[in-house]
């Protein structure tokens, strides 16, 4: 890693930020809060976020619900298969997902998921366009509660996004309302991952290896230590969970929006022997955004080509996801962005291992 590839600082630790004020009638606290983020995120590229009005009932059924649903015989896990969703929705075995790159699989990471998103009909105008991140959820019928409580706790979880989307907004001097006109239908995803305990397991397999998130920012619940977040001097620092707070880390769309100001830091979650589930929330922005720096960001170099938001999402997953890229071997897919512009997005730290 270069020093001119080098963002951020040599930070130790990540900063807890307390965001009830964003909840404020008072807009001077809003825009202490905001700035205290704004602070971080150019800075760290995470911080915990406190005060967040999300219940802690909501999250333990939502981690009730996913240790139901990993329980099940793979075989009924596999009814779900994430494969057989045109929208990108469902079960992820373990094997399934790992980056991809000329046909070769560089990294398996070891964990299994179930992926959610907005719940849409299949006479949704977008899906019978085809844009593969938008339509109808898989769920198990055997487990009503699943669908009824995760959903839930998606839909909080989207209106905490739409509250951190505006303190990022007053924190980079733009009307706090800026990113609505990007947010009527966004393919922002739920993951629900799960690490199966194996006391023999060594600390140096990775169970999900070093990237950056493709979206604006990530929403994220853990239930047992193993992220690990890049400092500016490439060192490796803890992020364990913390009570009553969400991780909160920078993707891709938002550094480039920003020019760099904003920083997608690199980070890599070490496997460790205790069952761990993890819940991100995938803050996206529309299909169709151009995604681009904006003006007011650009002091002489604009350092981020344009992107169609939907169509990398699309493409970097599909250089994740096994199945997608069978499709694209097979001439059954192709994708949107060709391999330059998807490795030219994000911090470069994220190609360190």
């Amino acid at each position: 890693m270069s020093e001119t590839e080098a963002k951020g600082s040599a930070f130790t630790e990540i900063p807890v930020i307390d965001i009830a004020p964003l909840f404020s009638d008072d807009i001077g606290e809003r825009r202490k809060a905001a700035a205290e983020m704004a602070d971080a995120a150019s800075r760290v590229g995470f911080l915990y976020v406190k005060g967040h009005n999300i219940p802690r009932a909501m999250i333990e059924t939502l981690e009730a619900r996913a240790a139901e649903f990993f329980a099940k015989p793979l075989e009924e896990k596999m009814d779900l298969y994430i494969g057989k969703s045109r929208a990108h929705r469902g079960y992820v075995p373990t094997g399934e997902e790992g980056f991809y790159c000329g046909g070769s699989t560089a990294k398996v990471d070891k964990k299994e998921a179930f992926d959610l998103s907005v719940e849409l009909p299949e006479d949704d105008p977008d899906h019978i366009t085809g844009y593969r991140m938008l339509g109808p959820n898989q769920w198990p019928a055997d487990l009503p509660q699943m669908r009824r409580d995760v959903y839930t706790y998606y839909e909080a979880a989207m209106e905490l996004g739409r509250t951190l989307f505006r303190g990022f907004a007053l924190g980079l001097d733009l009307p706090e309302d800026y990113f609505e006109q990007w947010l009527t239908k966004p393919p922002s995803q739920l993951r629900m991952v799960h690490y199966p305990a194996d006391p023999s397991r060594a600390d140096a397999e990775w169970g999900i290896s070093a990237h950056t998130d493709f979206e604006c920012f990530t929403i994220l619940h853990v239930t047992a230590p193993g992220l690990e977040v890049m400092n500016a001097a490439g060192d490796w620092i803890d992020a364990p969970p913390v009570e009553g707070a969400f991780v909160i880390n920078i993707g891709d769309m938002l550094e480039a929006l920003t020019n760099g100001r904003f920083i997608a830091t690199p980070h890599r979650v070490r496997n460790v022997p205790e069952e761990r589930f993890s819940f991100p929330l995938f803050c996206s922005l529309d299909y169709d955004t151009v995604v681009e720096p904006l003006p007011q960001f650009i002091e002489g170099e604009k350092r981020y080509p344009s992107y169609g938001a939907g169509d990398h999402l699309v493409t970097q997953t599909m250089r994740y996801f096994k199945y997608l890229r069978e499709k694209v071997e097979a001439g059954e897919l192709e994708m949107p962005e060709s391999e330059e512009q998807a490795e030219a997005f994000g911090r470069r730290e994220k190609q360190v291992a």
